[in-house]
C-alpha cells in the first residue's frame, strides 16, 4: 500500500480535530449544568435566572486547551448543536410579499386594469413555478395588450423609469426592487433575531425563492415571535439629549439609589450569579466593566458636569455614590454606557415606576446596535436619550425616504447616502437646523443604528451618514435605510413548533436507535468475518467519530433524520468491507497468499466501492440542494457518512489489515457459523426474470388501485398543506371520538385524527381554512381545535408540537420533490453510461431504480387501504432518495462484476456471463442487505414515530433493492441488448494502489 504515512497522518489529524470540536460540545454541556444548578431552587428551574448565568459568563474563558483560553461564547460557536426536533422551538419560513413592492412601485394607483393583473398573477401562482413578476407581466400583457408598463410605473418614486422606458427595462427595475426588498428584509428579520436573545438561531435566504427560513432553538413564545417576524420594520429620526442635559437627572437617580440601599432595600450585587466573579478570578482577568463597578468616582456628578469640568469632577469623590449605579454604567467617548451582559438589568432598573418618576416624560433611552470593543474585549452597549415631541412622535419617519445607498465620503471612507422626497426634505431641513451642534439618531425597531452630528442645515432632502462603518455595515444600513420606502410585508408560509418535552424523547429515541443499531452491526459482523469483523467493527467506529466530529466542525445542527442518516450509514458503512472480504476471500480460494490476495482483493473491490459511494453522493447532493430543515440535515449526515465510510473502509481498515498480517501472519475471515454459507450457489436468475416482472407489476397495479379504493393518497402536510398539530392527554383516548367532536368546529373540512407514538397521544392534521395563511388563521384554526377538544378537559390537552405549510409552499414543495427525484435518476443515468460505456446498464439501472420507488410508494399506498396510515412528505422524499442511492449502490456492485466476467471470458456469451456473475455476488449482496436490515427494523422500533414512514419505506427500499438488483436491472440489460456477438464491455478505468 503506498501513501502508507500519509493516510495514517491523516487519520491521526482528522481524528485530532474531531476530539477537539466534539470536547467543546462537552465542555458547553457542563457550562448549562452549572447554569441548571444555579437556577434551580426546590426542584424547579428558573428559565430566566438560568439565562442570566449563561448571559453573565458569554466573554468569559471556560476552556483551556493547549494553552489557549476559549470563552462560552467561541464555545458554542464551534459545538455540536442540536435540531429543533431535539432540542425544542419554532422553525418558520416567510415570504416577502412582491405584491406591496410593486403596488409601492406603481404609487398606489387605483387601475383597474393593474388590479386585475395582481390577482391574476396571485391565482396563478399557486399553481406555478414562475417568478411573481413574470406572472404579472403575462397577465398586464393579456389585459391590456397595447398599453406600456411605463405608463403605470413611471413616478417621481421610481428613479429609474420614464415614459420612455421599455417593458424589459421596467421589468429588470421591478426585479431589482423585489430583490432589494428581500434583502433588506433579511437584514432586519437579522437584527431582530439577534437582539431576540436566541442561542444559536439560524437565518438563511431559500435560493431561487422570496423565502427567508428561521430557525429558534428553544423558544417558549410562538406568538410574540410571529409579531416579532411579521411586524413592519420602523425607520425614525429623533433629536438626542446631551449628557448635560440629562446628567442631573442621574444625580437625582443616583440620591434615590443610596437611600435604597442604605435601607437595604436593593441589593446592587444581586443581579450577577456569583459563578460570574469566580470565572473572572479563575481567568485572571479583570474587564472595564468591573473596573467600573470599584470606581470611586461619582458617576452622576461626572455626568451632570460640562465638558470642561469634566477633569474636576473627576478628581472629586463622592462618598455617597450609589454601588449600583457604578457597577451598571461607564461612560464613554460618545456619552453613557453599559456592559452588553448587564443591559437587562439597566432596563428592569428603567422599568420601575419610581425611576421613570424621576425623568422627564419627554425622554427615553433606547439602545445601541452595534457594541463598543474595549481594549480588554469586554463589549459595551451605548445607552441614547431621546428626546420625545410633545405627541411623542418622531419629527421624521422613513416613509419619507426616497432612496438611500452606501458610498465612500472625500477620504475615501464608506458612508450612507439618501434621498428623501419633497415632504421629507421640507422635515429634514427642520430638524437638521434646530439641531446644528447637536446629535440625530437614526432608530429601526427602537435600535439606534447611528447618531451623526449635525454640522450644518441640510437643504433638498439629500445628505450623508458617516461613521465607523466597514463597507458591509454601510450596505446593511443604506438597506435599512431605504426599507422605509417600500414596506414589504411578510408572511408565515410553513411553520413547526417543537416542545422541549417531545425534543428529549426524540433525544431518547435517536441514542437508543444509535446505540442499538451499531449493537447488531458489530455483534454480526464479527460473527461472520471472525477477526476481518474486528476489523470491520474499528472502521465503524472510526467512522462514527468522524461523522460527528466533522458535523460539529461544520457547525451543522444534529436532526433526528440525521440521527437516521447516521444509523443508516452504520449498515453501509460495513458494505466496503464485505465486498472487500468476500474478494480476499475469493482470491484465498483461488491459490493465493494472505499478502498477495489482500493487495488483489482491494484492488479489484475498488472500482465497485468507488461507483457505488459516487451514486450513492449524487443522490445525497440533490437532497441538499432541493431539500429544506430537517431534509437538508439529514443530506448532509448522509454525504459526510458516504465520505467517511469511503475513507474508513478503503483506507483506514487496510491499515489494520496490513498490521495484523504482517510477519506472514493470517487474517481470520470466517467462523464456524459462517464457513459454509452461500457455497456453491448456482440459481437460474435469469430464467426467472419474466416471473419476477409479472409480481412486481403485479405489485404496483395493486398499489396504484389502492389509491382509487381508498380514495386519498397519505399525504402529509408538507405536501397538501393545511396545518397539523400534536396533542397529549393524561390517559389514552380513541381517535374517532375526537375527530368526530372536531368536525363542526373544523366546519366539515378534512381532517385527519390518528395514534402518534403513544396511546395518549394524537396527530390532528386539518385543511380548514388552510388557504389562508394569515396569522389571524392561524389563531382562528387553534381556537376551533381548543373549542372541539373542550369536552376532553379532564384528560388535560396539551399541544406540544404544531406545523403549518400554506397552499403555495405545499405545492412548490410537491414540484421540488419531484425535481429532485428525476434529477437523481438523470445524474445516475449520465454516470453509469459514463462509467460502463454503454446506455443499455443504464437503462437497466434507471429502471431498476424506477421500480423500487414505484414498490415503495404501493406499500405506503396499500398499508394506508389496511388501515395504516405512514405519511408521504418531505422525510419521505429523503428516504426515496435514500432508497435510490442504496439501490444503485447494490447495482453498481454487480455491474462491475459483470463487467469483469465479461472481460475475463470473451468467448462466452452475454447471457451466460450475468448467472454467474450474480450467483458470484450473492454472498455480498445478502449480507450488505443484512446489515442494513437490521439498522432499519431497529428504526422502525424505536426510532420514534416522526422516523416511523421513513424506517418503514427503507425497510421496504432495502428489500426491494436487493431484489431489483437481481431480478430487474441485469435482466433489462439483457433483455434491451444482443450482446453475445459484440465485443466485452470496457470498463473507464480507475487506479488504486
Amino acid at each position: 500500500m503506498r501513501n502508507k504515512g500519509f493516510i495514517l497522518l491523516l487519520t491521526v489529524v482528522v481524528s485530532a480535530l474531531c476530539l477537539y470540536f466534539l470536547s467543546l460540545s462537552l465542555v458547553s454541556k457542563g457550562v448549562e449544568e452549572k447554569a441548571t444548578a444555579f437556577a434551580t431552587e426546590n426542584g424547579q428551574l428558573n428559565h430566566y435566572k438560568k439565562q442570566q448565568y449563561l448571559d453573565s459568563v458569554w466573554k468569559m474563558p471556560v476552556y483551556n486547551f493547549l494553552g489557549a483560553d476559549y470563552t462560552y461564547q467561541e464555545i458554542k460557536e464551534n459545538e455540536l448543536s442540536l435540531g429543533l426536533d431535539l432540542k425544542g422551538g419554532m422553525h418558520v419560513t416567510l415570504e416577502v410579499s412582491p405584491v406591496e413592492i410593486i403596488r409601492a412601485m406603481a404609487g398606489g394607483r387605483k387601475d383597474a386594469a393593474f388590479e386585475k393583473a395582481i390577482t391574476q398573477a396571485q391565482n396563478l401562482q399557486k399553481t406555478s413555478q414562475e417568478s411573481f413578476v413574470d406572472l404579472f407581466y403575462r397577465s398586464y400583457r393579456e389585459i391590456q395588450p397595447n398599453a406600456k408598463l411605463a405608463s403605470v410605473f413611471a413616478s417621481s418614486t421610481t428613479r429609474n423609469i420614464n415614459y420612455n422606458s421599455t417593458d424589459q427595462e421596467v421589468l429588470a427595475e421591478i426585479n431589482r426592487e423585489v430583490e432589494d426588498a428581500i434583502a433588506r428584509s433579511f437584514n432586519i428579520l437579522r437584527t431582530r433575531i439577534d437582539k431576540f436573545g436566541v442561542n444559536q438561531p439560524n437565518i438563511q435566504r431559500l435560493k431561487g425563492s422570496g423565502r427567508i427560513q428561521i430557525e429558534l432553538p428553544g423558544v417558549d413564545n410562538p406568538e410574540r415571535v410571529r409579531k416579532l417576524l411579521q411586524g413592519t420594520a420602523n425607520l425614525e429620526f429623533w433629536e438626542v439629549w446631551n449628557v448635560q442635559e440629562y446628567g442631573n437627572y442621574f444625580t437625582q437617580l443616583n440620591d434615590y439609589l443610596v437611600k435604597q440601599e442604605a435601607a437595604n432595600k436593593l441589593n446592587p450585587t444581586a443581579a450577577a450569579p456569583a459563578a460570574d466573579n469566580a470565572l473572572a478570578s479563575a481567568a485572571g482577568t479583570t474587564d472595564t466593566a468591573a473596573a467600573a463597578s470599584t470606581d470611586t468616582t461619582a458617576l452622576a456628578a461626572q455626568l451632570s458636569k460640562t465638558d470642561t469640568a469634566a477633569g474636576a469632577a473627576k478628581d472629586s469623590i463622592n462618598p455617597n455614590q450609589s454601588a449600583l449605579l457604578a457597577r451598571l454604567f461607564t461612560t464613554l467617548p460618545g456619552g453613557l454606557g453599559t456592559n452588553v451582559r448587564d443591559t437587562a438589568k439597566v432596563n428592569a432598573l428603567f422599568a420601575k415606576p419610581e425611576v421613570r418618576a424621576i425623568f422627564p416624560q419627554n425622554l427615553k433611552f433606547l439602545w445601541g446596535v452595534k457594541p463598543i470593543v474595549a481594549n480588554d474585549g469586554a463589549e459595551f452597549l451605548e445607552l441614547y436619550a431621546i428626546k420625545k415631541g410633545r405627541d411623542g412622535k418622531a419629527p421624521l419617519t422613513g416613509e419619507y425616504i426616497s432612496d438611500a445607498r452606501q458610498d465612500y465620503d472625500q477620504s475615501g471612507r464608506p458612508e450612507i447616502t439618501m434621498g428623501m422626497n419633497a415632504a421629507g426634505a421640507k422635515k429634514w431641513q427642520r430638524l437638521t437646523g434646530e439641531n446644528i451642534g447637536r446629535q440625530v439618531a437614526i432608530v429601526l425597531d427602537d435600535y439606534v443604528y447611528s447618531a451623526p452630528v449635525v454640522q450644518a442645515e441640510i437643504g433638498g432632502g439629500n445628505s450623508s451618514i458617516s461613521g465607523n462603518f466597514t463597507i458591509e455595515e454601510a450596505q446593511d444600513l443604506a438597506n435599512i435605510l431605504k426599507a422605509g420606502k417600500m414596506p414589504a410585508p411578510t408572511r408565515i408560509v410553513e411553520e413547526a413548533i417543537v416542545g422541549p418535552s417531545l425534543g428529549q424523547e426524540a433525544i431518547n429515541q435517536g441514542l437508543i436507535s444509535s446505540l442499538a443499531g451499531m449493537g447488531l452491526v458489530v455483534l454480526f459482523m464479527f460473527a461472520y468475518y471472525s477477526k476481518g469483523g474486528l476489523v470491520a467493527n474499528i472502521a465503524l467506529f472510526f467512522n462514527i467519530f468522524f461523522i460527528i466530529g466533522i458535523l460539529a466542525q461544520f457547525g451543522t445542527a444534529l436532526t433526528l433524520p440525521g440521527i437516521a442518516g447516521m444509523v443508516l450509514t452504520m449498515g453501509m458503512s460495513v458494505d466496503a468491507n464485505v465486498l472487500i472480504f468476500e474478494r480476499i476471500k475469493e482470491e484465498l480460494a483461488g491459490g493465493l497468499g494472505m499478502q498477495d490476495a489482500i493487495k488483489k482483493g482491494y484492488s479489484k473491490a475498488f472500482s465497485s466501492i468507488f461507483d457505488s459511494n459516487v451514486t450513492t453522493m449524487l443522490a445525497g447532493i440533490i437532497l441538499f440542494f432541493f431539500g429544506s430543515g430537517p431534509v437538508k440535515g439529514f443530506a448532509v449526515t448522509l454525504m459526510i457518512g458516504i465520505a467517511t465510510s469511503f475513507f474508513t473502509a478503503v483506507y483506514v481498515s487496510r491499515l489494520l489489515v496490513e498490521w495484523l498480517t504482517k510477519n506472514n501472519k493470517n487474517l481470520s475471515l470466517e467462523t464456524a457459523l459462517s464457513r459454509n454459507w452461500f457455497k456453491n450457489i448456482k440459481f437460474d436468475i435469469l430464467g426467472n426474470r419474466k416471473k419476477a416482472y409479472i409480481f412486481s407489476a403485479a405489485v404496483i397495479a395493486f398499489g396504484i388501485a389502492a389509491i382509487f379504493i381508498k380514495g386519498e393518497l397519505p399525504l402529509g402536510v408538507d405536501f397538501k398543506g393545511g396545518r397539523s398539530y400534536v396533542v397529549n392527554f393524561n390517559n389514552p383516548v380513541v381517535a374517532s371520538d375526537v375527530r368526530a367532536s372536531l368536525d363542526d368546529e373544523f366546519q366539515g373540512a378534512g381532517t385527519e385524527v390518528k395514534t402518534y407514538g403513544a396511546t395518549n397521544r394524537l396527530k390532528i392534521t386539518t385543511s380548514y381554512i388552510a388557504e389562508d395563511e394569515s396569522t389571524q388563521a392561524d389563531e382562528t384554526v387553534r381556537a376551533a381545535l381548543d373549542q372541539g377538544l373542550k369536552q376532553y378537559q379532564a384528560e388535560n390537552p396539551t399541544v406540544v408540537s404544531s406545523s403549518k405549510v400554506g397552499a403555495t409552499m405545499a405545492d412548490d414543495i410537491q414540484k421540488t420533490a419531484v425535481l429532485a427525484v428525476v434529477l437523481a435518476f438523470a445524474g445516475i443515468f449520465l454516470y453509469l453510461a459514463f462509467r460502463f460505456s454503454r446506455w443499455q446498464f443504464s437503462l437497466g439501472g434507471v429502471i431498476a431504480l424506477i421500480h423500487d420507488v414505484l414498490i415503495v410508494f404501493s406499500a405506503f399506498t396499500i398499508a394506508n387501504l389496511f388501515g395504516i396510515s405512514f405519511e408521504m412528505d418531505q422525510v419521505f422524499i429523503a428516504s426515496i432518495l435514500t432508497i435510490i442511492g442504496y439501490s444503485i449502490n447494490d447495482t453498481v456492485v454487480v455491474f462491475d462484476r459483470i463487467r469483469e466476467y465479461t472481460t475475463e471470458n470473451p468467448r462466452m456469451k452475454f447471457s451466460e456471463v450475468v448467472n454467474p456473475a450474480l450467483n458470484s455476488t450473492f454472498s455480498r449482496t445478502i449480507i450488505t442487505n443484512l446489515t442494513v436490515l437490521l439498522v432499519v427494523v431497529v428504526l422502525f422500533i424505536f426510532g420514534g414515530e416522526t422516523l416511523r414512514g421513513f424506517s418503514f419505506a427503507m425497510l421496504i427500499g432495502s428489500l426491494t433493492g436487493t431484489y431489483s438488483t437481481l431480478f430487474i436491472a441485469a435482466p433489462i440489460v439483457v433483455d434491451t441488448t444482443n450482446l453475445d456477438k459484440e465485443r466485452p464491455v470496457v470498463a473507464k478505468p480507475v487506479v488504486v494502489s
